[in-house]
C-alpha cells in the first residue's frame, strides 16, 4: 500500500517526542529494572505452567481444513469441552482464578479454533464469523499474557473487531506461545519468540488452507513483536504491524525478509520508549531487540498510534486502534488537514 494514515510523516521522519523531562527519572528507573532482570529471576514466573490441564481431545489438536459453518462449529464445542474440562481440574487444584477465567472462557458464546490448558494455556479465540471473512487480523500478545490475565487481550480484540465493521473480517486472538513475563531476562532475550514462530507460521499457514481468499495481517504487540519477526521469512501475509514494539531482533524492516508491508507506530505515553534499543551479546545470551521500529532508520512503514500508553493500542475510540483497522482493511487513505 502506498499511501499514509491520517498524521503519519513519510519514512525516515518519525514524529518528534512531546514527552516531557520528567520522563528522566522513569527512564533511570526502567534501566534499574532492566539490569535488575538480567540478575535476579523471578521466583512467581513459573507459577501459571504449574496449574494442571487434560490433554486435548485429537479432534482439537487437528490441523484446520476448512472454515465452513459447520466445521467451525464443531470445532468450537470440541474446545469448549475442553476449557470445561481444564476449569474442572483447575477448580481440584485449587486454583480458584484459574478456575474462574476458563468458566468464562467456555461461555457457548465464545468461539475457540485452539485450547490447550497444559504449560501454561495457549489458544486461539475468533471474533467474527471466520467462514465469511476476507479480511483476518491476527493478535500476537507480549509479556505477562495468558489465560489468568487473559481478558485485556480479548478486550482488544473484541474492540478491533467492532472497529473493522461489517460482516466480512474476523480477528483471531493468537495465544499461541507461553509469553514471558515482563521484568525478567526471558522478555529480554529471543527465546520464547524463537520457539514461538514455527507455530505462528503453522497457524497462518492453517488460516490460509481454511480461508484461501482472505487477507491476513499480523497485529505484533510488545514482545509480539520479535515473536512476528521470528516467524516473517516467507510468510504469506500482507500486513506486520509492530505496536509498543521494543524491537524486533532485526536491524530494519527489509532485513525481516518478507513481503509484507511492515508498520510501526508507537503512543506518545507508551514507556517501552525509554527501553535501550540495543542488543548485546552476552556469554550466556543475547540481550535487546536492536533498532527502534518507529526510527528512520528500521524503515518502516509509520502510523500515528496517538498519545495513549503501552496498553492502550486497541483501546475503543483510540487514534490508534482506528488506524490500525484500516490498515487490516486495506484502506488508502489521506493525511488529514494541518
Amino acid at each position: 500500500m502506498a499511501s499514509r494514515l491520517p498524521g503519519n510523516r513519510p519514512p525516515g521522519n518519525p514524529p518528534p517526542s512531546n514527552r516531557p523531562s520528567s520522563n528522566r527519572p522513569r527512564r533511570t528507573l526502567l534501566a534499574a529494572l532492566v539490569a535488575a532482570s538480567v540478575a535476579v529471576p523471578v521466583s512467581s514466573a513459573a507459577r501459571p505452567a504449574a496449574v494442571p490441564a487434560p490433554v486435548p481431545a485429537a479432534a482439537a489438536l487437528a490441523p484446520l481444513r476448512d472454515a465452513t459453518h459447520d466445521t467451525l462449529a464443531e470445532r468450537y464445542a470440541v474446545n469448549r469441552d475442553g476449557i470445561r474440562a481444564a476449569e474442572r481440574m483447575a477448580a481440584g487444584h485449587g486454583d480458584r482464578k484459574r478456575a474462574a477465567a476458563l468458566r468464562g472462557m467456555a461461555d457457548p458464546a465464545r468461539q475457540f479454533l485452539t485450547f490447550d490448558g497444559r504449560n501454561g494455556g495457549r489458544s486461539a479465540e475468533v471474533f467474527g464469523d471466520l467462514s465469511r471473512a476476507e479480511r483476518i487480523a491476527v493478535l500476537v500478545p507480549g509479556s505477562d499474557t495468558g489465560l489468568d490475565r487473559y481478558e485485556r487481550f480479548r478486550a482488544g480484540a473484541a474492540a478491533l473487531r467492532r472497529e473493522l465493521g461489517g460482516d466480512r473480517a474476523a480477528v483471531v486472538a493468537w495465544l499461541g506461545y507461553r509469553t514471558p513475563p515482563a521484568v525478567s531476562l526471558t522478555a529480554l532475550t529471543p527465546g520464547r519468540a524463537q520457539d514461538a514462530a514455527p507455530e505462528l507460521r503453522r497457524f497462518v499457514r492453517e488460516l490460509h488452507a481454511a480461508v484461501p481468499a482472505a487477507r491476513v495481517s499480523l497485529l505484533c504487540h510488545s514482545y509480539g513483536s520479535v515473536v512476528c519477526a521470528a516467524a516473517a521469512p516467507g510468510l504469506d501475509v500482507a500486513d506486520i504491524v509492530l505496536h509498543g514494539s521494543p524491537g524486533t531482533g532485526a536491524d530494519s524492516a527489509g532485513r525481516l525478509d518478507t513481503r509484507a508491508t511492515v508498520w510501526a507506530g508507537r503512543g506518545a505515553d507508551d514507556w517501552i520508549a525509554d527501553v535501550p534499543h540495543v542488543r548485546l551479546r552476552l556469554p550466556f545470551a543475547t540481550v535487546g531487540f536492536g533498532t527502534d521500529p518507529v526510527s528512520g532508520e528500521f524503515g518502516a512503514r509509520p502510523f500515528d498510534a496517538g498519545g495513549g500508553g503501552h496498553s492502550d493500542y486497541l483501546k475503543p475510540g483510540s487514534v490508534s486502534l482506528r488506524n490500525i483497522a484500516r490498515i487490516v482493511n486495506g484502506r488508502a487513505l489521506k493525511a488529514p488537514r494541518a
